[in-house]
């Protein structure tokens, strides 16, 4: 389980470095291209579309090719891609690229989130955060990595930093492949949040069944809300304080910085914190502290203030991703894989979709009106995880009266 942990806290980085790196060059790559920034927001929404469908198919293509096979290909495919970024493709190629890198990182972190909640069993809060700890180191490191770079005027070895790594996660996933991996098929027995053990060889519906089902679906929703609000306010972070004047783009991706770095502090106690208030709990204040950052940040844009709350709204949506998916698979026992899945999915449309719109708002409206989006995206998944929480309410007193 140590080296399964060690070795998905590799693939993470990669992931977290990959995810980010558009948004750690957004500014030098829109004025070198002469595009705009809604393009900027196409390349992400095409990368997060290929990872959208890389998560959907992961499932499928887990059970045809086998967990190894899938998991090594998909991780060769995300250097390659990045590998061709350091080329200085065409606007067009980078655009037919997105897809394509997006793919290997959403099987890779549909197929690794899988293998952890699966085999940690009661321990996944615990387990997920930690492995979500390193996503946040390599989004905490590509905004460093990415000032520097530009301040050379070699902005694009970025996208080579995460091709290499990809190299490296790749080696050591081929010669150090768990073993527990090879024990049982991960999820194939499971405790549910009514005590009862179920097996993955029953077929069960998508979003399970009875009360469950809308714990789920407001999981679907919350996952599309948060991903797409992470990814909004990671990639245009830079641009917002760019806007807003008097700072340069090199000190403006340090930004992204301030808020990983406070990202990664919190993932470090999220899951204990979790397991000690509860998930619901714990999932219902972060997301209102978060929501009351972004309601201070549209109305004090200036660089001070916007350092200063992008580390508040960091600590407080540090947890959340793995804290919610945990919480949703205690509701759909023996469907570890799928329900993983189905959740990222939601959160890479999310990642696919908003960050367009916020490309759009900053283009046709501004960094002011920008800022507000972003208010509006925190309120309305504060209201998701209320929904979500008295669903699962409702779930567990009709399985209480069940087991009466």
């Amino acid at each position: 389980m140590i080296r399964l942990i060690w070795l998905g806290c590799l693939a993470y980085l990669t992931v977290g470095l990959g995810q980010l790196v558009v948004g750690a060059v957004m500014e030098p790559m829109v004025g070198a291209y002469g595009v705009q920034y809604g393009d900027g927001g196409q390349l992400v929404m095409n990368q997060f579309l290929g990872g959208l469908a890389g998560t959907l198919f992961a499932p499928w293509l887990m059970r045809t090719l086998g967990r190894r096979a899938l998991l090594l290909g998909a991780m060769t495919v995300m250097a390659a891609a990045e590998i061709v970024y350091t080329l200085a493709p065409p606007w067009g190629a980078m655009l037919v690229l997105g897809p394509v890198a997006g793919f290997g990182f959403g099987i890779t972190e549909t197929v690794v989130g899988s293998f952890i909640i699966g085999s940690a069993g009661e321990r996944g809060n615990v387990a997920m955060s930690r492995v979500e700890v390193s996503f946040g180191v390599g989004a905490l490191l590509m905004p460093f990595v990415g000032a520097l770079l530009i301040d050379i005027d070699r902005w694009r070895l970025a996208f080579g930093v995460v091709g290499v790594l990809a190299v490296i996660t790749v080696v050591l996933w081929a010669s150090l492949w768990p073993t527990i991996l090879n024990a049982a098929p991960v999820g194939a027995t499971q405790v549910g949040a009514d005590g009862n053990k179920r097996h993955a060889s029953v077929r069960l519906p998508l979003l399970g069944t009875g009360p469950a089902r809308w714990v789920l679906i407001a999981c679907a929703v919350f996952f599309f809300l948060y991903v797409g609000f992470e990814m909004s306010y990671a990639h245009y972070l830079p641009t917002l304080l760019v806007q807003e004047g008097s700072i340069t783009e090199a000190t403006a991706a340090l930004a992204l910085g301030v808020y990983w770095g406070a990202m990664t502090i919190g993932r470090l106690y999220a899951g204990h914190l979790a397991d000690r208030i509860g998930s619901t709990s714990y999932l219902l204040s972060m997301c209102g502290i978060a929501a009351l950052a972004f309601i201070l940040m549209g109305f004090f844009g200036s660089a001070a203030p916007m350092f200063v709350l992008a580390a508040v709204a960091g600590l407080a949506m540090s947890g959340m991703f793995a804290i919610a998916l945990v919480f949703a698979n205690r509701y759909a026992p023996g469907m570890t894989e799928r329900t993983t899945s189905l959740l990222i999915a939601c959160g890479l449309f999310g990642g696919a979709v908003l960050p367009k719109l916020a490309g759009w708002s900053l283009d046709a409206l501004g960094g002011d009106v920008t800022r507000w989006l972003l208010a509006g995206f925190a309120l309305l998944l504060l209201a998701v995880a209320a929904a979500a929480s008295a669903a699962s309410r409702k779930a567990a007193r009709a399985a209480a009266r069940l087991a009466a």
